[in-house]
């Protein structure tokens, strides 16, 4: 979470930076050929998702969507996570290399 030290607004674009980055770093296990099709399906959708929700939030100015974004991020992980893993035991890059 980010603490609120300039104000509103300025936090609130922080937020959609941050999740910008995020979305191009957990891209890198799949381009760096450490994951494969399942890891890169997942977090295409769960990234989507984060985006959606952090543009909401920049967007409108409703109070509750900052916790609703920070209850999806703990779920985001967790499904993060768990694609990683369900990855590494059902390889499908093998499958492309032929």
């Amino acid at each position: 979470m980010l603490p609120i030290t300039h104000g509103v607004e300025f936090t609130r674009l922080q937020v959609l930076l941050y999740t910008v980055i995020l979305i191009l770093v957990t891209l890198l296990p799949f381009l760096t050929h450490m994951s494969g099709l399942i890891y890169l399906a997942a977090a295409i959708g769960l990234n989507a998702r984060f985006l959606w929700h952090a543009v909401r939030m920049k967007m409108t100015a409703r109070p509750e969507l900052p916790m609703r974004l920070f209850r999806f991020s703990i779920s985001y992980l967790m499904w993060l996570f768990l694609a990683l893993l369900v990855d590494h035991y059902l390889p499908t890059t093998r499958l492309l290399a032929g």
